[in-house]
């Protein structure tokens, strides 16, 4: 993976000194032929302007246009291959463990009331989303964290998105031009604030004969003062005059509703040129998926109407030239003519809009998701079962683990609460987030760190990393308590809950602590709940006795020359190992 990526920094990088080259001859060649202009005026002023000086300078001047053109296209051209240099550098980043050091880890995110979300490294530092993150646009960035912290999808939906993320994750070069062209777009924090203003189709004006004159009265000042200029007569240039300040005071007079009207769009946060650009990048490629065909159907809807969006922009930011824009509002009453195409606009697309950018974030989240099996060994996409509750995995990983130091496990469970034993250190606790992280892969329709997997669509409720607060006066025991609370809740009102436990009641004393858990054990069962929970009293272990559901498995640890290692390798614990070991 690692060489794959570097191949394509060296083919890449090699191009970039080429157009660079190139570049810089150009730029020589320009300031050539500006000096050649300085030369050719001159003789141009020495022989009296004769005829072969003067197609000389004319020549000049469209050759002098021509690099332009040219200089400007290798720019933009240096541009790209740098962006895709840097994409491929995260990339490579991914695979060696640097995307710890990646910027955006999603802190607004962080929620320690949410069900698994801090348990399971979902998002904050060194997290899932600091991984996979590669979303450039407001829309994208909510998709995702919504996929990883909301998932709603069921059997069909999850199956269609695994077909797109695969076709995501073999496609490296619509991968990489769609991150760049979005790149260019930007997280803007008012994008809502765009969407509501393009979602509101309140009407600018609504009486026609009203519009009426304001859309025909420029035409006729418009006429009128061509009339002057035509047959140049005292008189006209007062009327004139007159018109100018009549309609200088029906802008003032309606400036107020006016700037509210086109305010938003004014400001607008979306560079939509980079929109067209990468709509016109999905709406032209073949794709073979259902999902990505149903998003590029919505993208090719906002073809044409973000390009007119984008045209009534530029015409309002003709505000940001004072006198232009003066002279625009009192001899054509441009702000009026720009509400107007903005209602318009409105009218015709207001109930389509935000899908487009939707449909967007959608695609950029999927494609987040596709990066794994190009940062990470042994990645599939998992089965999902819907009429059984069921986790079947073989090799399963932890994959915010580096490759060369992830250990993978068979693991299965089925109607059942396993009990997971071991000493300090000796895995339990990364395996349950193994299991977990690995769900909340699965439940976003994405790849999983497994050789195989199969799974049904599964809720996760954890209680592992746990704290005090000293602030709500809340102390380790009853922060527990209360995540306790939480996943028994859970469970009684959704049957599909797995829950991850890890070491129950840690915070108090060996007697509390087993008269604690063994009571929840009991409740879950009674629930008949599915899930790991994880400790280091073997007393537990015995609750296999006395309830079918429950099965043991444990984590152990090895003396080589008097040295203690792990092998991180969980195995089903017989009772007979447990008394032996109690």
């Amino acid at each position: 993976m690692h060489d794959k990526f570097l191949k394509l920094i060296k083919q890449h990088s090699e191009d970039l000194q080429m157009y660079s080259s190139t570049f810089n001859i150009i730029g020589y060649i320009k300031l050539s032929l500006i000096a050649l202009m300085g030369v050719i005026i001159y003789l141009m002023f020495r022989n009296n302007f004769a005829l072969a000086y003067s197609i000389l300078f004319i020549s000049t001047i469209v050759l002098s246009v021509g690099f332009w053109v040219y200089h400007t296209k290798l720019s933009k051209k240096i541009e790209y291959i740098k962006g895709i240099i840097a994409i491929y550098k995260r990339q490579i980043s991914r695979i060696n463990g640097q995307w710890v050091n990646f910027k955006d880890i999603g802190s607004e995110l962080i929620d320690s009331h949410h069900a698994y979300a801090c348990d399971l490294d979902i998002v904050g530092k060194k997290s899932l989303f600091q991984l996979l993150n590669t979303t450039q646009t407001w829309h994208g960035r909510q998709a995702l964290a919504n996929d990883l912290l909301r998932p709603t999808f069921n059997k069909l939906e999850l199956e269609k998105r695994q077909e797109a993320t695969q076709e995501l994750s073999r496609d490296d070069e619509i991968s990489c031009k769609a991150q760049y062209y979005l790149s260019k777009i930007g997280i803007d924090p008012s994008t809502p604030a765009l969407i509501d203003c393009l979602k509101n189709n309140t009407a600018f004006c609504e009486n026609r004969v009203y519009r009426a004159l304001l859309s025909y009265i420029p035409v006729l000042t418009f006429l009128f003062i061509v009339g002057i200029m035509v047959f140049q007569q005292s008189h006209l240039y007062i009327i004139g005059a007159v018109i100018a300040v009549f309609q200088f005071m029906v802008w003032v007079w309606g400036a107020s509703k006016t700037q509210v009207y086109l305010s938003t769009l004014a400001r607008l946060p979306y560079k939509l040129g980079a929109y067209n650009d990468v709509i016109d990048l999905l709406v032209k490629h073949n794709f073979a998926s259902e999902k990505l065909v149903l998003i590029q159907a919505k993208l090719k809807e906002a073809d044409f109407a973000i390009k007119d969006l984008g045209k009534i922009s530029d015409k309002i930011k003709l505000r940001y030239n004072a006198v232009l824009y003066f002279l625009a509002n009192t001899f054509l009453l441009w702000d009026y003519y720009c509400a107007f195409l903005l209602q318009d606009w409105k009218y015709k697309y207001t109930h389509l809009a935000e899908e487009w950018f939707l449909a967007v974030g959608e695609f950029e989240s999927m494609l987040s998701f596709s990066h794994l099996p190009n940062i990470c060994d042994n990645v599939s996409l998992p089965s999902i079962e819907e009429k059984i509750r069921i986790i079947e995995a073989k090799d399963i990983g932890h994959p915010l683990l580096p490759n060369e130091r992830r250990v993978n496990n068979d693991f299965s469970i089925g109607d059942n609460i396993l009990i997971v034993s071991g000493s300090n250190m000796s895995g339990k606790t990364t395996f349950l987030r193994t299991v977990g992280i690995n769900i909340i892969l699965a439940r976003a329709g994405g790849f999983v760190c497994a050789k195989e997997m199969r799974l049904s669509v599964f809720d996760v409720a954890t209680s592992m990393r746990l704290a005090d607060d000293l602030n709500e006066g809340v102390s380790t025991f009853y922060a527990e308590l209360k995540r306790i609370k939480m996943i028994i809740d859970m469970v009684e009102t959704e049957p599909n809950i797995i829950f991850l436990i890890d070491e129950i009641f840690r915070g108090t004393n060996s007697v509390d602590r087993l008269a604690g858990a063994r009571s929840v054990i009991a409740k879950l069962d009674v629930l008949n709940a599915i899930g790991l929970l994880s400790t280091h009293d073997l007393e537990l272990c015995e609750l296999e006795n006395f309830h079918e559901r429950i099965k043991n498995y444990s984590f152990c640890e090895h003396y080589n020359d008097s040295k203690l290692s792990f092998d991180y390798k969980i195995t089903e614990l017989s009772l007979d190992v447990v008394q032996y070991m109690g």
